[in-house]
């Protein structure tokens, strides 16, 4: 019997789920800079709750995150290129 392969460590450290909202580009791309954003969140908490870094630290990088989720929102999901629907495309 094969033995099970061990999970991936990139896997295991930035676990992604599955989107369940509505499929559109802007929509998945931004799920996955969420999920990036709460990832790195969780490990900046556990560094600081371990005594690896300073609460000064932790809220300076977690704020830094929020800025770039934020820019991330205006490109995606505030950008009216992003709300126009794709063309059609020719039938053959």
């Amino acid at each position: 019997m094969a033995e099970p392969t061990p999970p991936n460590k990139d896997e295991f450290i930035s676990p992604r789920y599955p989107y369940w909202g509505e499929v559109k580009p802007q929509n998945l791309v931004f799920d996955a800079n969420l999920q990036e954003f709460s990832n790195k969140v969780s490990l900046i908490c556990s560094l600081e709750t371990g005594g690896k870094i300073t609460p000064e630290e932790a809220y300076r990088q977690i704020k830094e995150l929020w800025k770039q989720l934020k820019q991330t929102k205006k490109a995606i999901l505030d950008n009216p290129q992003w709300k126009e629907s794709p063309p059609d495309l020719p039938e053959e």
